[in-house]
């Protein structure tokens, strides 16, 4: 408590003498606050707990900014911010909290109650268990629309910006949260399959606009089997991504190692150089 008190109080201090933190808003924040949390992903990825440590406290001070801003504003302040999001989570964990202890030690009317649910204790009556948690998911999605400001609609927690990649496992997974979803996993490789045989029908016809719909499709379908075999398809792309990155720049440091220019290089000798990296990263790892 004493850190966080500390990091506010400079915040302030900033917030009043700083020329260019005097003169930040929500909508000039909102930028490096997308690269800040880019720059956690990629410490997350790499599991480097240093950089983690260094971008968790950068992005921290975004959030403890656009509180700052609020607080000026006279909407809401860091306390705000911190009790809402107990509320929330006291709210939507109705096996571990009952309802009444949102709110404590000052008592409140309860924010996440509908306005036509009289009964509090209704949601920690329903959803009082939960075991696994799977169990604790399909709850949570179905707290969420009971809430007085909460989802209207199964898949409109979805944020509209988020990239398409994870938009599409985000989706399948609130659907299935709901009981919309394959009874075995291994039903979707059928799925897979049609897919892929409607991308490939459609590319043999050279029909660019239909080819697109079909690989989205198909896309769509490879993060469906990725979800059911628990794998989450976004890290698993940037693994490949890194492991592709690794082994291009052997590739291009080798090639320049031996005088000749990429460019230059038959396919056959790239191919070998791509091996190189391959072997030597195999090595490595034993």
């Amino acid at each position: 408590m004493a850190a966080f008190g500390r990091y506010l109080d400079v915040l302030d201090a900033l917030r009043e003498k700083c020329p260019w933190d005097k003169k930040q808003t929500n909508e000039s924040l909102r930028p490096n606050t997308i690269e800040e949390t880019f720059e956690l992903c990629d410490a997350l990825i790499k599991d480097d707990k240093h950089e983690i440590c260094k971008e968790l406290g950068d992005v921290l001070l975004h959030i403890c900014f656009y509180a700052k801003i609020g607080e000026e504003q006279g909407d809401f302040d860091i306390a705000d911010v911190c009790n809402r999001s107990v509320d929330k989570l006291i709210f939507r964990h109705p096996h571990v909290y009952h309802p009444s202890q949102i709110g404590e030690p000052d008592p409140k009317p309860l924010p996440y109650v509908p306005e036509n649910q009289q009964d509090e204790t209704s949601v920690t009556d329903e959803f009082a268990t939960a075991e696994t948690a799977t169990q604790v998911l399909d709850n949570w999605e179905q707290i969420k629309q009971r809430e007085k400001d909460g989802n209207k609609t199964v898949l409109s927690g979805v944020p509209k910006s988020l990239p398409s990649l994870i938009k599409a496992f985000r989706i399948q997974e609130k659907a299935c949260h709901v009981g919309f979803d394959w009874e075995k996993r291994e039903e979707v490789w059928a799925k897979v399959h049609e897919e892929l045989d409607e991308l490939q029908a459609e590319l043999d016809k050279e029909n660019h606009e239909k080819s697109e719909q079909e690989l989205g499709d198909f896309l769509f379908s490879i993060i469906n089997a990725a979800r059911l075999y628990k794998l989450n398809p976004d890290n698993a792309l940037e693994h490949a991504n890194q492991k592709f990155i690794r082994r291009f720049n052997y590739v291009e440091s080798r090639s320049a190692e031996l005088g000749k220019s990429m460019k230059d290089m038959t396919l056959r000798e790239l191919d070998d150089l791509w091996n190189e990296a391959k072997n030597l990263e195999k090595s490595n790892t034993k």
